[in-house]
């Protein structure tokens, strides 16, 4: 009899473990599922209003721990701990509006650091993955840029709406100075080394934006550039664009592929997934690219709208887009 009790209580442990991962269902492999929906029926009914265009409004993932970051419109960000299957408010109430591109939030590529350039609400960043806030004093950004890998403080955002206007920061968003118009992409190896695209080829300051030069005729597709490891990192048409020794001179990656988001790492530089008609995923450094995943139904590539974030460990691929609900892929 208690040996009856025993297995009968073993498989109630497992059936409860099963039913607490969100990736034992084998029929949701291979496709992309909703992770959004229990957050806004929540919100639904303790009748509060999800913003324009409704739904979510984007996403990343912490590469360190899997922790999922998800924006719902002008309510806030909603961090997972457990792929998805559950979410919780974590923003203390210091994040709004949406991110509008797909570098609305910019994860520190090692992870536990995340800056949020929101449009049409407040913007923050945290240092100790949502546990504390820093509201920065100037709001209303596209994208933006962090110097992850020198200050952590140093930040450069982009203004659309007046007239592709780049700002700078280097007190986490304290203080501000407006540097430069008619920006289409930027990015920084620290506090004073800074590239910028204006639609034709890349421009470099190492006097933190008083004067550019140009360094390369190759035009970045990527609204920001990425700092792994010292090396920088820009999608492109062409091709993964890299630099290794910040931003003096740059080369293609590899093989070439046309991608636009990211790029996201997994265990090392030779392991990274970038975004264009689908996921593209090198696990030799460039050398070869193959097809990781399918788009989620409805999306694009283009600077407006898609967010995406890979979760390496897990192997799972996260995607959301103003107006959509947040998916999740587990391949």
């Amino acid at each position: 009899m208690s040996r009856m009790l025993c297995l009968l209580g073993s498989a109630i442990a497992l059936f409860a473990a099963l039913s607490l991962d969100p990736t034992a269902n084998a029929s949701e492999k291979g496709q992309w599922v909703p992770i959004s929906d229990g957050v806004i029926a929540k919100l639904t009914t303790e009748g509060k209003k999800v913003g324009w265009p409704g739904l979510t409004g984007g996403v990343t993932c912490d590469p360190a721990s899997g922790d999922v970051y998800m924006v719902v419109c002008d309510q806030g960000l909603w961090k997972s701990a457990d792929k998805g299957a559950t979410f919780e408010r974590c923003d203390d109430k210091k994040v709004g509006g949406r991110a509008e591109t797909g570098f609305g939030l910019n994860m520190d590529p090692k992870g536990g650091r995340l800056a949020c350039f929101m449009v049409y609400g407040a913007c923050a960043a945290t240092a100790d993955a949502g546990k504390t806030w820093t509201p920065m004093k100037m709001n209303h950004f596209d994208y933006g840029a962090v110097d992850w890998e020198d200050t952590g403080k140093a930040m450069l955002a982009l203004r659309h709406e007046r007239g592709y206007t780049l700002a700078y920061t280097t007190d986490a968003g304290q203080t501000w100075k407006e540097i430069e118009k008619g920006v289409k992409a930027c990015g920084m190896f620290d506090a004073k080394t800074l590239l910028i695209s204006k639609g034709t080829g890349i421009l470099r300051s190492t006097d933190g934006g008083e004067s550019w030069a140009k360094v390369s005729d190759a035009t970045p597709a990527g609204s920001v550039m990425r700092v792994y490891k010292g090396v920088g990192y820009w999608t492109s048409k062409q091709g993964l664009l890299v630099s290794r020794d910040k931003g003096a001179t740059w080369s293609v990656l590899g093989s070439p592929v046309d991608a636009f988001h990211g790029p996201f790492f997994g265990k090392d530089e030779s392991h990274i997934v970038v975004v264009g008609k689908t996921f593209f995923e090198t696990t030799d450094g460039g050398k070869t690219w193959k097809d990781a995943a399918p788009q989620p139904p409805g999306f694009g590539t283009g600077p407006v709208g898609p967010n995406y974030g890979w979760d390496p460990g897990a192997n799972l691929f996260y995607g959301s887009s103003m107006g959509k609900p947040t998916y999740r892929f587990e391949r």
